[in-house]
């Protein structure tokens, strides 16, 4: 520990953000000193129960991925949607419910296990965090709230705890969700990019119905769309079901009922839900918050960081709330690490930390944006939606609405290739229910791919690996980065001698049989036609049409989209 310090790190907040920050901080430097200062008493609910599958990655390095299978949650397999510009049903699969084996629980990490998330009651799971950071030497404070932090121009110098008590370190984490009680501090001001404002109202229920059993404990959440909002149908538990009414505030306002009085309404007026719910009992703890996106315009400083939900939201149309969370305190713990390694530039550190956040709560942000101007069966929120499209300069032409979901990038180091953790494939067929996009993917228009770096300069991007920043090399253009690594480095390498996507393929195809051995470099290999898709997109490789060759068929990986038609509530 550093001298004059009480700490080496000190973190306000212990949900999933904090908790993993201070875990991943003494798994990969056990002598570090670390606190986290919780203001309430675990278990408590919170709500964002829906995880996304890279959370399960970060689960399974913390060392909690046992003891959160154990727990026995809902496998999330993905999501079933009304929404768009069909009344009808359709889901959204992080691996298609018929190729999910029945294996028996607890499972491990593995298989088709990596490829699916979690439906977590946030009491349980956010106490199953802390608790493990506590058991790794971290030592947490629950029902101690920070009342106030002392400063030295940027820097902090102290958190004064309601007892009087001063806790001093080296680096400080706000982790302190949306009370921000370092970012406020600091007078950090925020932007709010969307003109999104909605409230969530929601409760929990015992011995709901599943909309969908799926194998053994596997599940989707139900987002079902309404004339004036949307409804949240998630199981958390075996017995427990989290339901929630989102509406804009300006709709609550007009509508002249009370927030039990609209959430009973539309539990009543959503038939499927109100047959889910038949024999189930509320437990009586209605809630309600505000629920529009923010971004905080720093997110790091002279010995803080901010993280989670104090450092930006985005609405939760998407389940990215939490996931983000861990992220954020993923990186953020690195970021620190290599600071108390004596890192020479820690100012650089701390940009790709800042960066990265920007990105992913921005790129999130846009996307939620999208999807509620995509939803036609919003009839009572036409002008709303309008005016919503009007503000980021959408106009609903399928080329201009393309063109606007890709101006955000799609090669995100964070959340693979896609955007805001949802993959190409997921993005063009949602297109089939969402708006009249363009579907095809450019590498069933085209066959001819030429490398594009020209204007772009090489610079140094952060890889978090194994609790250290490793500095990889990129292309930088603008706000586009093409990180010269895993399956993109692949085919830059193939691209500077082969232009035929005949030749591309084929090339790929020799590497994953002569690597049959090395599963990581075959899922490379698999995962590069999508890549090639977003360098496309990116401005990376110019495609075009040779009426000579002949066009491919790209084969899909991972994510499904169908109409649900013919399912039943059982």
């Amino acid at each position: 520990m550093r001298q004059g310090y009480d700490f080496d790190v000190a973190i306000v907040g212990g949900g999933p953000a904090g908790s993993t920050c201070a875990t991943l901080l003494k798994k990969w430097s056990p002598s570090l000193r670390v606190t986290v200062l919780e203001r309430e008493s675990f278990p408590r609910d919170h709500v964002g129960e829906s995880l996304l599958p890279p959370t399960s990655q970060i689960l399974e390095e913390m060392g909690c991925w046992d003891l959160i299978e154990a727990a026995n949650f809902p496998i999330k397999i993905g999501a079933t949607y009304r929404w768009g510009k069909s009344p009808e049903r359709w889901d959204f699969e992080f691996i298609q419910g018929e190729k999910f084996v029945d294996e028996p629980r607890p499972a491990n990490f593995r298989g088709q296990r990596r490829q699916t998330a979690f439906q977590v009651d946030r009491s349980i799971y956010d106490k199953i965090l802390l608790d493990h950071a506590g058991s790794i030497g971290v030592e947490v404070r629950e029902k101690t709230k920070v009342v106030k932090v002392n400063r030295e121009g940027d820097a902090l110098t102290g958190l004064e705890t309601e007892s009087g008590e001063v806790v001093r370190a080296a680096h400080y984490v706000d982790a302190s969700g949306n009370s921000g009680i370092i970012r406020r501090a600091l007078d950090i001001e925020c932007r709010y990019p969307s003109t999104l404002r909605n409230i969530a109202i929601y409760d929990y229920w015992q011995n709901a119905q599943w909309a969908v059993r799926i194998g053994v404990g596997g599940t989707r959440i139900q987002v079902l769309s309404l004339g004036y909002g949307w409804i949240w149908f998630i199981p958390i538990g075996p017995t427990r079901t989290s339901i929630g009414l989102v509406v804009p505030v300006e709709y609550f306002k007009q509508a002249g009922l009370d927030r039990k009085e609209m959430y009973e309404r539309a539990i009543t007026e959503e038939p499927m839900v109100a047959a889910l719910l038949q024999g189930a009992t509320s437990e009586g703890r209605l809630q309600a918050t505000r629920d529009w996106s923010f971004l905080a315009d720093r997110h790091a400083g002279e010995n803080w960081f901010l993280i989670g939900e104090c450092s930006g939201f985005a609405d939760p149309i998407l389940s990215a709330g939490v996931t983000m969370a861990h992220i954020g305190g993923r990186q953020a713990a690195y970021t620190i690490l290599e600071i108390l390694r004596g890192e020479p530039e820690p100012q650089w550190l701390k940009s790709q930390f800042e960066s990265r956040q920007k990105q992913r709560i921005e790129t999130h942000i846009r996307f939620a944006d999208y999807w509620y101007t995509a939803n036609e069966q919003f009839k009572d929120l036409k002008s709303f939606t309008s005016q919503l499209a009007k503000d980021i300069g959408l106009e609903m032409e399928p080329d201009k609405a393309w063109r606007w979901i890709a101006t955000g990038g799609f090669i995100n180091e964070d959340l693979n290739i896609g955007i805001g953790g949802y993959s190409l494939d997921a993005i063009r067929d949602s297109a089939e229910f969402l708006t009249e996009l363009a579907s095809k993917s450019p590498l069933e228009k085209n066959n001819r791919f030429k490398l594009d770096i020209e204007g772009s300069s090489m610079r140094e991007f952060g890889v978090y690996v194994n609790g250290r920043v490793q500095r990889a090399r990129c292309f930088f253009r603008g706000d586009r980065v093409l990180p010269i690594t895993g399956e993109i480095d692949l085919l830059l390498r193939i691209l500077q001698k082969e232009s035929k996507l005949a030749s591309i393929m084929a090339a790929l195809t020799s590497i994953a049989q002569n690597n049959a051995a090395n599963p990581a470099l075959v899922n490379i290999v698999w995962s590069a036609p999508p890549a090639l898709e977003a360098m496309i997109y990116d401005g990376w490789v110019k495609a075009s049409y040779d009426p000579k060759l002949p066009l491919g068929k790209i084969a899909r990986h991972g994510t499904g989209f169908r109409w649900n038609r013919d399912r039943r509530t059982k």
